[in-house]
């Protein structure tokens, strides 16, 4: 029966030629050193394997038991939809079951970080050299953000997947904030710089 099953593999035929051989490449050598121990041991033997197993299938945990399913799964969804649909899926399956709770945090604690940000901000813009710095750079820092934000709602509007994921600088959230600290915290205007005395 297996020579013949054998025979009809059609293209599984070097599959199962290269499983067989390695069979037998390992059993081989077991069976050669052990066919003459008398069957009695060898019953002996596995029943002891077999207690083996039982005591160690009692004592593992049950989410342990079902990696080989969920990996045979996995397989089979590669194998169906191809590793890019696969990926595709458990992605979007990830986000569905992360993003209400991400939501959930991030509309609890963006208050709390913009507030942080901005008394960060006006202390920060104490220390002398910052404000020139910013006035400096502030512009290519706008321009580059709005050049960003263009390419990634060009992006999405194209059809790109990966664009869709990305997220927008939000600029006029990021002016607003910093043009208006907190209430609680120091203005935000620099103590004026006095000349270095030249000796």
């Amino acid at each position: 029966a297996y020579a013949y099953a054998k025979q009809g593999a059609g293209p599984l035929r070097p599959g199962v030629d290269h499983v067989e051989g390695t069979v037998k490449a390992v059993v081989g050598p077991v069976y050669d050193r052990y066919h003459a121990v008398p069957l009695d041991l060898l019953k002996f033997l596995d029943r002891k394997v077999d207690e083996s197993v039982q005591e160690l299938d009692r004592r593992v945990p049950p989410v342990v038991k079902e990696v080989p399913t969920y990996a045979r799964s996995a397989a089979a969804e590669v194998q169906k939809t191809g590793i890019m649909g696969t990926a595709t899926g458990l992605a979007k399956s990830a986000i569905a079951r992360a993003e209400p709770k991400a939501r959930d945090l991030y509309t609890r604690y963006e208050p709390v970080a913009e507030r942080k940000a901005a008394e960060a901000w006006a202390a920060l813009n104490r220390l002398p050299l910052v404000p020139s710095v910013t006035r400096a750079v502030l512009p290519t820092a706008a321009q580059l953000s709005a050049k960003y934000n263009s390419a990634v709602l060009d992006g999405a509007k194209r059809g790109n997947s990966v664009a869709t994921y990305l997220p927008l600088v939000p600029t006029e959230r990021i002016a607003r904030v910093f043009a208006n600290p907190a209430a609680d915290t120091a203005p935000a205007t620099a103590p004026e710089m006095q000349p270095i005395p030249t000796q």
